[in-house]
């Protein structure tokens, strides 16, 4: 055996994460070494030992073999907080794909050079008899600004700087006069930026929000509690309808965790259930809980991490991101609606949030608490097989019961001549939630003002230049693709044939807004889509307004039919609900189900009763039945059988090969090549073929998918495809790895 090198990362709080040195493997240690490993190793000219981290291992040298320095020892193995996270990258990195520094960049995110947030206070340094005797020369000199000051320093001895400045409009000359004469000085002191801001003295009393739990809630606290304390926390899957009161399952566990001295991270699917699920925690828990999302300032997102090592805060809350947040001891994790695809990244290394829970909480000795009231087919699939503990809660927490549920036909609709987005069914119960000063919502599966942009007469449609997607129309006049961000005005004549006939098909939210107002002049409307809440706060803005009872109707995408809890809501209208099971997609019929699940079970959650109207082209679909039911085991149960005779996730394992080229003739071979040497080791293999989209941004994609049982046949496959594309790169091209992928490309 030849001689071996890695590469090993120093600081791991730099910025550029990617400055890596590489070292001797002595022979000793040989075999014994993998990355996420700390290391001891000689450091400069003195050769003083520091410790280091192993991000590769090869055997190629890159700088002068004769001069590169020998690893002294593997260091010893402690609690350390860093040490964990290293071990979770090297663990993605195995299990994901992509390079040890990307699952790094993913796991502990780079220190930025963030400027420190600074306060400052002035503090009165002379007694009252001396701070009196200014004040009266003050006044007699007629120096009005410094008697203010002079007046509020002896009924409060340190004031905040921003206070005098802007309350008392005292300006910075008068206040450096008075700290020359030896009457005040300015104290400054560094702070952490806070994102928390749930205003008003009732949301910050801790322990507001606890309730009573009913018997069945008490159960699972209980026995959680119990295997925490005992050493053997596991997995548990909450299976509870809506409304039946999970979230006060998550508190009070949180609660037993926080009191045993240990912390908890809660994940949630969007940023936009962040201020409602926030608001709700800070009123049980105070100022021990904080939020890490996308939203944030970079100086906000290093200050919770800061506060989280400095034991500032007891509970982060926030997207799957949240889950890398540097707890020293983490009790618990809790996922709530565990079965969006969000918990899913996008980018390398593509993990899973559920899993790498599962990984985070194996390095602290936590539990893992999932929690939806339509599980993923993974998660209710492991409940069933006895490798997660299933706990069901079948009744709301007001005593209401579910919504009655009203499927329409739209094709029968249209048979009575009724052309509108609103079916007579929806029509007549807006009217009469409008009449009872009730509120509704209205949910659309579709974004924007307009979907695409055809000629009526020849049938093409304007596409984008440099993504296979059709351009959509916005409210100024303007073509855009919602992939690259290319824009270009409507054109008055159809580039292809010349006619004058050129429409945009119309179903956004904005169209449904205005649809509403023609039908019901005077009504009070709040639009919630990606469109509407671009700004940071805009959110928190538009639920609260909704909350607060500013109007009759909320609108929106998918992000309103999500875990917001609003008692008002009596009736939830389902616009275009089987839009999602026209997708290429073996996911098609769960996501569908999910949806108007979830979109159905906003209603009716107060004392009133609720209703919900699905209106369809497919009401005969077993995913719209069963929803309508609210039925999820039946659902489950017809669902599984698809998946196990198909051979799709969970009853089997598939890796989706994803192959980028700015050449397609390019991508074309190198997929191919790919496809062929997995093939030629026995895999079963389906394409390659080019994505669904081909094309973004002018770059091509191709795709081809391997399946098996076992997942670790998966990642063998994977390495073996790494392996060959280190030893014979293909120039201009980019390959990606996705273990049984939410969304097929």
């Amino acid at each position: 055996m030849g001689e071996q090198y890695a590469d090993i990362i120093v600081d791991i709080a730099h910025e550029k994460l990617d400055k890596t040195f590489q070292y001797r493997v002595p022979e000793s240690l040989r075999g014994r070494l993998e990355p996420g490993m700390c290391v001891q190793i000689p450091f400069g000219n003195g050769n003083r030992l520091i410790k280091g981290y192993v991000m590769e291992l090869g055997e190629k040298c890159k700088f002068d073999p004769a001069r590169t320095k020998e690893i002294a020892g593997i260091a010893g193995r402690d609690t350390d907080v860093t040490d964990k996270m290293m071990e979770l990258a090297a663990w993605m990195r195995k299990n994901y794909g992509g390079t040890m520094i990307q699952a790094l960049k993913t796991v502990l995110p780079a220190k930025r050079s963030v400027k420190k947030l600074e306060r400052r206070f002035v503090e009165a340094l002379a007694d009252r008899e001396e701070l009196t005797s200014l004040l009266g020369e003050s006044m007699r000199k007629k120096q009005p600004a410094k008697a203010r000051l002079l007046a509020a320093l002896l009924e409060q001895k340190t004031i905040p700087y921003e206070w005098i400045t802007s309350k008392l409009n005292v300006s910075a000359a008068t206040v450096n006069s008075l700290a020359k004469a030896e009457a005040l000085r300015v104290v400054s002191t560094e702070r952490f930026r806070n994102p928390v801001k749930c205003g008003g003295e009732a949301d910050r009393r801790a322990g507001d929000d606890r309730k009573a739990l009913s018997r069945d809630q008490q159960k699972i606290v209980d026995e959680v509690m119990r295997d925490l304390d005992r050493g053997t926390p596991g997995t548990y899957l909450i299976h509870g309808i809506t409304g039946s009161g999970k979230t006060e399952v998550y508190m009070e566990l949180i609660a037993g965790v926080v009191a045993r001295g240990r912390q908890a991270i809660v994940l949630i699917p969007e940023i936009a259930l962040t201020y409602q699920t926030l608001l709700r925690f800070y009123r049980r828990f105070g100022e021990r809980v904080s939020v890490l999302n996308s939203a944030l300032s970079p100086g906000e997102k290093y200050d919770q991490c800061e506060r989280a090592k400095a034991g500032e805060i007891d509970v982060i809350i926030g997207p799957r991101s949240a889950l890398f947040t540097p707890f020293p001891n983490i009790g618990l994790i809790v996922m709530d609606e565990e079965h969006e695809g969000s918990y899913k990244s996008e980018s390398t290394p593509k993990y899973h949030a559920r899993e790498t829970a599962l990984k985070v909480a194996e390095l602290h000795g936590a539990g893992v608490v999932l929690g939806s009231a339509t599980p993923s087919l993974e998660a209710y699939y492991r409940a069933k097989k006895g490798e997660y503990r299933l706990f069901t809660l079948k009744e709301r927490l007001t005593g209401g019961v579910l919504p009655t549920v009203y499927t329409v036909d739209l094709r029968e609709e249209l048979k009575r001549g009724n052309r509108s987005i609103f079916s007579e069914k929806l029509q007549e119960l807006l009217a009469d939630r409008l009449e009872r000063g009730q509120q509704s919502m209205l949910f659309l599966n579709r974004r924007g003002y307009a979907g695409f942009v055809s000629c009526r007469a020849c049938g093409a449609v304007m596409k984008c230049p440099h993504c296979d997607v059709s351009l959509s129309e916005h409210g100024n006049g303007l073509l855009m693709c919602h992939y690259c961000g290319h824009s270009e005005p409507r054109p008055k004549l159809c580039p292809q044939c010349g006619s004058k006939y050129i429409l945009g098909f119309k179903a956004g939210t904005q169209q449904i807004e205005e649809k509403l107002k023609e039908l019901f002049p005077g009504v009070r409307a709040l639009r919630m889509d990606g469109d509407t809440t671009r700004t940071k706060d805009s959110y928190g803005k538009i639920l609260a307004a909704f909350a607060n009872e500013e109007a009759d109707v909320l609108i929106g995408t998918q992000m309103i039919v999500k875990g917001h809890d609003f008692p008002k809501v009596t009736l939830v209208g389902i616009l275009a609900a089987d839009l999602s099971l026209s997708a290429a997609d073996y996911r098609a019929g769960e996501r569908t189900f999910q949806l108007l699940t979830q979109a159905v079970g906003r209603a009716g959650r107060g004392t009133e009763p609720g209703e919900a109207v699905i209106q369809t082209y497919q009401p005969q679909h077993y995913a719209v039945v069963q929803a309508a039911r609210q039925d999820y085991e039946d659902f489950y149960q017809e669902e599984i059988l698809y998946r196990e005779l198909g051979g799709y996730p969970p009853a089997s394992h598939l890796l989706a090969v994803q192959i980028f080229a700015k050449e397609e003739s390019a991508g074309d071979a190198l997929a191919r090549r790919l496809a062929d040497i997995v093939r030629g080791d026995g895999a079963a293999v389906l394409g390659p073929a080019a994505a669904s989209i081909g094309k973004i941004n002018d770059v091509y994609r191709f795709v081809f998918y391997v399946k098996n049982d076992d997942r670790k046949k998966l990642i063998q496959y994977k390495d073996r495809l790494e392996e060959t594309l280190e030893e014979a790169p293909f120039a201009g091209a980019q390959v990606q790895f996705d273990f049984d992928p939410v969304n097929c490309m």
